[in-house]
């Protein structure tokens, strides 16, 4: 990890902390640029930085959810509300096993979807999105997963993110993932002011080319739970710290920072029980079973 001096990051949060915001986007009145006093053409040349920064902190930056097949990546999208990805991992492959297509998963007994899905909190309701999209799947796209945003958001239990979490991943089609990380770190870095998801979209995507929001997306969800956490960021940890206008609302102290980091930056397994060969040769350790240790 590089080491980060906290003078100059200092220094740079102090020339990024302006006091008047900037807005673009037109008629639309997206926000863009928060408080820090930027030129649109200067944010731009900022967000991008970071995101060119956060590509070398996380080379491996993958999807954190375990899957072979579009099916089974929006079932596992769809389980994880509420929860971990890792507790999405630990019991999924109980599910696959049993029930491997959606003609299975939608011909199955609710009460025993419902126990293998107990692990995962509200496990009532997620058994009724599984199953509801599965037979959705078999009925209106001949068991096979649609490749279209439109067509996504239309499965019980499909939102955008969702959705953008499928055709990024399984399809190779650009999308911007909202989750809760992304909309944490994007206002912190001042890319936004925008508070609802479809707005935040609109206004990061305006930022960087369309080819680079899946990625994007990666990065800046990895860096939200490996270093920028929502109650004790760890600033003085954080190797994008001089490009960060927030820096100082966490720990600033190096060493007591460090303690702070989480999964491989931290020392510690990561979430996927079965992660890309990439993330294990970079140092990444797999995540343990249900049940184990």
């Amino acid at each position: 990890m590089k080491s980060i001096k906290k003078d100059s990051a200092k220094t740079a949060a102090r020339k990024t902390g302006g006091t008047t915001g900037t807005k673009t986007g037109g008629t639309t009145g997206t926000k863009t640029g928060g408080t820090t006093g930027e030129s649109h053409p200067a944010l731009v040349r900022r967000a991008r930085r970071i995101n060119r920064e956060l590509a070398e902190i996380y080379p491996y930056a993958h999807p954190e959810l375990d899957f072979e097949n579009p099916f089974q990546l929006v079932v596992a999208t769809v389980l994880s509300a509420q929860t971990t990805d890792l507790r999405v991992n630990q019991t999924t492959p109980a599910l696959f096993a049993k029930y491997p297509t959606p003609e299975d998963l939608a011909a199955a007994d609710p009460a025993e979807v419902e126990e293998i899905l107990r692990p995962c909190g509200f496990f009532r309701a997620k058994t009724r999105s599984v199953i509801g999209l599965s037979k959705a799947l078999v009925e209106d796209f001949g068991g096979e997963v649609p490749g279209k945003l439109e067509d996504l958001v239309k499965l019980p239990g499909v939102g955008r993110k969702t959705a953008f979490v499928v055709l990024g991943n399984a399809f190779g089609r650009p999308g911007i993932t909202v989750d809760t990380h992304f909309q944490r770190l994007v206002r912190r870095w001042k890319w936004t002011e925008e508070t609802e998801p479809d707005k935040i979209e609109a206004a990061v995507g305006a930022l960087f080319p369309k080819k680079d929001w899946t990625d994007l997306s990666h990065h800046v969800i990895w860096h939200g739970r490996r270093i920028c956490h929502a109650r004790k960021p760890a600033c003085g940890a954080c190797p994008i710290a001089p490009l960060c206008p927030s820096y100082g609302e966490g720990e600033t102290d190096p060493e007591k920072a460090r303690k702070l980091l989480k999964y491989e930056k931290g020392g510690f397994p990561g979430q996927r029980l079965n992660p890309p060969q990439s993330y294990l040769d970079a140092g990444g350790i797999a995540a343990p079973p249900l049940g184990a240790g």
